[in-house]
């Protein structure tokens, strides 16, 4: 396998964003975000679908939330990566792969099974503004996942459910990207996306409960809403063992997660910059 095939050749679109890794739960969430986000392009398929490949990594993600006065989160992550024809492991992703249908060599659908562990959401002592609130933790989604690969762009969508019970919310997921290789070593993919949030998931993330209202900070019921968000990734190619890779991304929240008394803007964003050998 080469350290990354040329997503234009065949790589799919997320979806978005690595093994449980040892830090807050919004830096989990940024991994997340990114780093999932960024796998399927910077990994691609091996041409012997009956060979494991695996890798290990670190990468560097830096988190900006929404929340009033949080401070930008910038950790340092391990990586993982493993896949054949069976399954594919990234990050904190787990994908079961499905019988798809092949039309051509650039038109295909594929289907998946997905389970990934997402840490959104806070502790009171994180900002001031939170202080008084009960945490919200993250948890385990599973879901489906369909991808559709063709030779003029990548369309994804996905629907995940938290099955850990925290959140007990449901989204859905649907994203577009390009992917043009410049020159030996460089592939440039950019993406757009939009993900539908229920009433569930929006409330417990930038909802507040009566017992958690304060002066300055009323009580606020969370409904279901639409986010939007742009992306940018890049994947450098330096020989079949060696790669680096990046990714940005900002999203537009939806009106009622903008609306919540938690947030003072109505964008968060994401920088992310990793290495990772390959085996």
């Amino acid at each position: 396998m080469t350290a990354i095939r040329s997503a234009a050749m065949g790589s799919h679109h997320p979806l978005i964003l690595t093994g449980q890794l040892a830090a807050r739960g919004l830096t989990l969430a940024a991994l997340v975000g990114g780093l999932v986000l960024a796998s399927p392009a910077a990994f691609a398929d091996d041409a012997n679908p009956r060979k494991t490949t695996w890798g290990l990594g670190l990468g560097v993600v830096g988190n900006q939330e929404p929340y009033i006065d949080i401070d930008r989160d910038t950790t340092v992550l391990p990586l993982l990566h493993v896949e054949n024809r069976y399954v594919r492991f990234f990050a904190t992703t787990l994908e079961a792969k499905l019988p798809g249908w092949q039309f051509s060599e650039t038109n295909r659908i594929d289907f998946r099974l997905v389970g990934r562990w997402e840490g959104s959401g806070y502790e009171s002592d994180d900002s001031w503004a939170l202080e008084g609130m009960d945490e919200r933790k993250g948890g385990v989604w599973a879901g489906a996942k369909v991808q559709w690969q063709t030779s003029l762009a990548n369309l994804s969508a996905d629907w995940t459910h938290d099955v850990s019970g925290n959140s007990k919310g449901q989204r859905f997921n649907l994203g577009l990207d390009r992917s043009w290789r410049l020159g030996e070593r460089f592939t440039l993919t950019p993406r757009i996306g939009a993900a539908w949030h229920d009433r569930k998931y929006v409330d417990y993330y930038y909802g507040v409960q009566a017992h958690e209202a304060r002066a300055g900070r009323p009580e606020y019921r969370g409904d279901s809403g639409i986010s939007t968000e742009v992306g940018l990734q890049g994947v450098y190619r330096f020989n079949k063992h060696h790669s680096m890779m990046f990714d940005v991304r900002a999203r537009r929240l939806s009106s009622n997660a903008k609306d919540s008394p938690l947030v003072d803007r109505s964008t968060d964003n994401r920088v992310f910059l990793g290495y990772m050998y390959h085996f």
